[in-house]
């Protein structure tokens, strides 16, 4: 699923089962295997199936406690042929129910959620005035991801949520017709972010956490946290067509809608050629497309 779950497992069961990677393999998810599995959702993927199996590999341990206190120096090749020999269980399953909440949605009070993740991304943009296109210059981000279990994986998650959400706040703009059909319905009419759109500078920090927590070694889920902090460039767009307009003698509020499409940014940087442009009266045709 792109997440990196499959990863994040192994290292559970690695670091659990204190064996290395690479004797640890991993199955696809599967109805024939866990017919009842959560849902993906809400960047909580790694939480749910990592504490799952960080419970079947304490259990298998807990289970296998007398043969490795017998042999400490042995390999898990000794262990596993000793516990089949004693006819011990090498197989476990293990079950995590949830984080327990303990909220009111009525008085709007008390605990929703096991932790919070919290990110800022600043964004420095450049726009061409005449045609509207925009370059994405540099971005810095910054997130609080707790412990994480596997930064470089961590940071691929953040980085193609901002992407995810610089398309959804820029260029992915969705045109229905007055009859409610949907006009952008392919690549060839919605425009979704290229490679060209990446920040030339791209960096993306972590804090350093803050305190220990119940979760899964003390992380946080990512994945969709980080989709919001596209909106940075869509600030950063609006403050250089204030300041086109600022240079134009053109003063006062400007109110700018998402997503902040080229042809937004061109009208809104008025000048001689956008005055031109003939406006229809209110009522005086029939619009082509209504935009949402």
């Amino acid at each position: 699923m792109g997440q990196g779950v499959h990863t994040k497992m192994i290292q559970v069961a690695s670091r659990e089962l204190r064996m290395p990677l690479s004797n640890v393999h991993l199955r696809g998810t599967s109805t024939e295997t866990v017919p009842n599995a959560n849902a993906s959702g809400g960047s909580v993927v790694a939480d749910l199936n990592g504490l799952a199996v960080k419970d079947a590999c304490q259990t298998l341990l807990k289970r296998l406690e007398p043969i490795i206190s017998k042999n400490p120096r042995g390999t898990w090749k000794d262990w596993a042929q000793a516990a089949f020999d004693e006819s011990i269980s090498l197989s476990a399953t293990g079950y995590f129910r949830g984080y327990e909440s303990n909220m009111n949605w009525e008085t709007g009070e008390g605990h929703p959620f096991e932790y919070f993740v919290y990110g800022a991304a600043c964004s420095e943009v450049e726009i061409d005035c005449l045609t509207g296109a925009h370059k994405n210059i540099r971005t810095d981000i910054v997130m609080d991801v707790g412990c994480s279990i596997n930064p470089a994986l961590d940071i691929g998650q953040i980085e193609g949520a901002f992407i995810q959400g610089m398309g959804l706040y820029t260029i992915e703009e969705l045109n229905y017709s007055p009859q409610g059909v949907l006009y952008t319905r392919g690549p060839d009419q919605y425009k979704i972010p290229t490679i060209c759109d990446i920040p030339t500078e791209f960096h993306v920090s972590f804090l350093p956490p803050s305190q220990d927590s119940n979760t899964l070694y003390s992380s946080k889920g990512l994945g969709e946290s980080g989709i919001f902090l596209g909106c940075s460039v869509f600030f950063a767009i609006h403050d250089a067509v204030s300041a086109a307009r600022q240079e134009r003698g053109l003063r006062g509020p400007l109110k700018l809608n998402s997503p902040l499409t080229p042809e937004k940014i061109r009208m809104a940087c008025e000048d001689k050629f956008t005055k031109m442009i003939p406006r229809d009266k209110p009522g005086s045709c029939v619009p082509w497309n209504i935009p949402i």
